[in-house]
């Protein structure tokens, strides 16, 4: 058995809450995350899963033993990208376009590690919104989330998704109480943000079960989408309410430390838009912008195991396929 591995194995099998989501991570077979798994438990003498047709879930040794094996499988992988860092010691300037909320709200809080880990690059990161941008622009990589078209004969390698939850301010719930079913939003003042094709994101879709119920929101404020983190500080500040990425929820953020309440949180919501990362395949030719890209792979995907569940991508909604003032037009 090999012991890394199979811990690496069990740690992803309870993230994704199934040995099919560990085996689609690693790219192996699930029958073989199993055997592993199996073999650790063996070794160990402990039953650090529960196995059920639902699924998996860890027992009360196998929580324990989870939370060890998080922080130091980090560590090693840390060294590891270290040691690979100063023996190659790539240098030179690597030039990114990035879409702001994909700044904001994920790489600008990571970028220090990279930073310590190839201090010989120099990133130009550059403001990018639209795919008709890129024949204006000389970038080695595009970070962009949404459902691009048009990407011509780049690589679009999809990084992952986000989705939205329903927030307001624990002193705005108690002001005007907190909705038990979406169409109780109209009562609301909800802030929309309006989207980098122009369209402001006012109809919200949500799900649970059979019922799906789009609501039209409406409220006091309407912010482009560069102006996104606006909405979020009113929202903070008990203004109303906001449809704000799930990436809020990360350690450290709104959701995390209580500033803000998610609601409806038993609902879906249908809308999942991608994150994605564009390059022309040559560019991976140039150590230094390869070092960058496998490293915003790395990132995603820990953004993606600090999920419960996995979260698939959903297919480009009607609003955004063509340009309309309001989103809940289509209704």
């Amino acid at each position: 058995m090999d012991r890394l591995r199979a811990i690496r194995y069990f740690v992803s099998s309870v993230e994704g809450a199934s040995f099919s989501a560990a085996a689609r991570q690693h790219g192996v077979s699930a029958a073989a995350v199993a055997k592993q798994v199996g073999a650790l438990e063996s070794d160990m003498n402990v039953q650090l899963l529960v196995r059920s047709a639902h699924g998996i879930t860890p027992t009360v040794p196998g929580r324990a033993f989870l939370e060890t094996c998080r922080p130091a499988l980090a560590q090693l992988d840390d060294a590891v990208e270290q040691a690979a860092a100063s023996a190659t010691r790539v240098q030179g300037t690597v030039v990114v376009g990035v879409q702001p909320v994909i700044a904001q709200e994920v790489l600008t809080a990571a970028l220090p590690r990279f930073c310590a880990l190839f201090p010989d690059i120099q990133l130009d990161m550059r403001y990018f919104m639209n795919m008709s941008e890129l024949q204006d622009r000389s970038l080695d990589a595009i970070l962009v989330m949404g459902w691009p078209q048009q990407v011509g004969n780049l690589v679009a390698r999809p990084l992952g998704a986000t989705t939205f939850m329903v927030v307001a301010s624990p002193a705005y719930w108690a002001a005007h109480g907190t909705p038990q079913h979406p169409l109780d939003l109209e009562q609301h003042n909800c802030l929309c943000i309006r989207s980098n094709t122009g369209s402001v994101m006012d109809l919200w879709h949500f799900r649970r079960g059979n019922e799906h119920v789009p609501v039209a929101a409406r409220g006091s404020v309407i912010v482009d989408n560069v102006h996104r983190d606006m909405v979020r500080d009113l929202v903070v500040s008990g203004v109303g309410v906001a449809r704000l990425l799930d990436w809020h929820q990360r350690p450290g953020r709104e959701v995390a430390s209580g500033l803000l309440v998610p609601a409806l949180t038993e609902w879906v919501v249908d809308e999942v838009p991608p994150v994605n990362l564009l390059y022309a395949p040559s560019v991976r030719r140039t150590p230094r912008v390869r070092a960058f890209l496998d490293w915003v792979v790395q990132l995603f995907a820990e953004v993606e195991r600090e999920r419960l569940r996995p979260l698939p991508a959903t297919a480009m909604p009607h609003w955004a396929k063509r340009k309309r003032r309001r989103a809940s037009e289509t209704r």
